[in-house]
């Protein structure tokens, strides 16, 4: 295929796509009330499922009430006339973009399998399935772990008793939306390894000389997101050196396979 037959393909990859995230969009609409009242501003309410199991987990490690949530004191506010609407339909669409995303992943696949071998096409199954897989446990992640802890996190810091926490619509649901992305896009880190190794970008070699690195990374961000205590931070933080350790795992296992190949 000439190059701007790569465009046009590249187009209807991008085209296909959207129209799938704005059908599953609109299939959130009707769930609307659910989707805010339930999901999106559940890690505001002291009930919610995280902050509950936090505190049976105190209680278990002889914590006491440390870890135990019995208010938030803080509301949300909108600030502008269009701010309700506008996040409506954002939340809709990142809504629309996580269900669709096993479908973009497939359409993802048929725009790169030309450049694969008849053997690598053949695991299109198994490549739609773990990076969906992935991306999933990173949203869930993000859900759970990540926006109850910066939530818990925000509402109880204060300068002093004189300021009162009262946040905007906007900016409660910009941290949903990156905590929830950058946590699903991380978690694909072992595919987006698996690639780059393919193409010789990346070698196991690097992700250990660097993975010092990405410890203190991992270990800083589990700080910014989480309260000062030691359990909330190695929560957030173990997954994600997992996440890193397996893709130096994967790193490894491409590059073993390619040396094999070149011997036979």
């Amino acid at each position: 295929m000439s190059f701007l037959d790569h465009l046009e393909e590249l187009r209807w990859l991008l085209v296909r796509s959207t129209i799938a995230i704005i059908i599953m969009a609109i299939v959130t609409y009707f769930i609307s009330d659910y989707l805010f009242d339930t999901i999106i501003f559940g890690p505001t309410r002291p009930s919610f499922f995280t902050y509950t199991f936090f505190c049976e987990l105190s209680h278990q490690l002889g914590f006491a009430e440390s870890i135990c949530i019995t208010e938030m004191p803080f509301i949300i506010q909108n600030t502008q006339m269009e701010g309700q609407v506008n996040v409506f339909i954002w939340m809709c669409i990142l809504a629309g973009f996580i269900l669709s995303f096993p479908y973009i992943l497939w359409e993802i696949w048929k725009f790169i399998s030309p450049a694969l071998y008849e053997k690598e096409k053949k695991n299109a199954k198994v490549f739609i399935f773990f990076s969906s897989l992935l991306f999933f446990m990173g949203v869930l992640f993000g859900y759970f772990v990540v926006i109850p802890m910066s939530v818990n996190f925000v509402a109880t810091f204060t300068v002093s008793d004189v300021v009162k926490n009262q946040f905007t619509l906007d900016s409660y649901i910009g941290m949903v939306k990156t905590s929830i992305l950058a946590s699903g896009l991380f978690f694909e880190l072992p595919i987006i390894i698996y690639f780059l190794t393919k193409l010789g970008l990346v070698t196991p070699t690097f992700l250990r000389d660097y993975r010092k690195y990405a410890i203190v990374l991992v270990l800083i961000i589990a700080a910014i997101v989480t309260p000062p205590d030691v359990v909330s931070q190695t929560i957030v933080a173990i997954p994600m050196l997992l996440i890193y350790q397996a893709s130096i795992f994967i790193s490894y296992f491409v590059v073993k396979n390619q040396k094999k190949e070149q011997n036979t």
